[in-house]
């Protein structure tokens, strides 16, 4: 099945603010209530130790992502450990509400585009879910930002473009009319658009059918890295790790 790059409601500017707030609100609650990224703990710790450095700057946020049960786990090797939140379209509420549960977190207030990082933020930039937003060329164009940078970089997708995955993504409606009630910071306007007037999880189901579309395969990933400058100076890791029923697809790049 080769990629197709659909649109996504989160991507366009048009879209309502409160309305993507919602949905990357709901990706970050179940990412942590399920553990969705244990299997990455030891390869992000691979990535902090061998880059020898004690921050992550996180890009492509959203909500947070799974990184506030990432941290509990990452502190345990790493009590000095730093997370910088960073988006194009920083969700704001959720940043505060994160920063308010881990001290340890900090985040950016203004957009931030991850083709073009600004060189004041130093550290391991990774991104969770989010890859798969860019086309082929702005997805280079990250990587190449980072290798000209010199900075690590770990990408990770919890998704595949596979018949498994897109079934899988058929029940998200449910999952967010199930896990709506508990969604921290609680706004009424979430209830009422989940329940009332269910844009949530329609929006939600559509671009969860399209990220498994457009996830980059392991071998894509391989050619992305052929074509970057003076990549053969950082040394990648590309691969696809199980967990729970699905899969998480990852790339992690460290200077030589």
């Amino acid at each position: 099945m080769g990629r197709i790059h659909l649109f996504e409601f989160e991507d366009q500017k048009w879209f309502p603010k409160f309305l993507r707030d919602y949905g990357t609100d709901f990706l970050q609650f179940l990412s942590n209530k399920t553990k969705l990224y244990r299997p990455v703990v030891s390869i992000l710790e691979k990535g902090l130790k061998t880059d020898k450095t004690n921050t992550i700057i996180d890009l492509g946020s959203g909500g947070g992502g799974g990184l506030l049960w990432l941290n509990s786990e990452l502190l345990k090797n790493h009590p000095d450990l730093k997370i910088v939140l960073t988006d194009y379209y920083p969700n704001l509420s959720a940043f505060e509400y994160t920063k308010k549960l881990a001290g340890n977190f900090e985040f950016i207030a203004t957009s931030i585009d991850a083709r073009k990082v600004p060189e004041s933020l130093k550290g391991l930039r990774t991104q969770f879910l989010s890859l798969h937003h860019f086309k082929p060329d702005d997805a280079r164009q990250i990587l190449q930002n980072a290798v000209d940078s010199n900075s690590a970089i770990g990408v990770f997708e919890a998704q595949e473009r596979s018949v498994p995955s897109i079934l899988a993504m058929l029940f998200s409606p449910i999952s967010v009319l199930l896990t709506t009630p508990f969604i921290r910071p609680f706004k009424i306007g979430r209830l009422v658009f989940t329940y009332l007037i269910p844009i949530v999880p329609l929006f939600v189901l559509w671009d969860g059918v399209v990220s498994s579309l457009r996830t980059y395969s392991v071998k894509e990933m391989h050619s992305l890295i052929k074509s970057l400058e003076n990549g053969d100076m950082y040394n990648w890791e590309i691969d696809r790790v199980k967990s729970g029923p699905g899969v998480i697809l990852y790339l992690l790049g460290i200077p030589k």
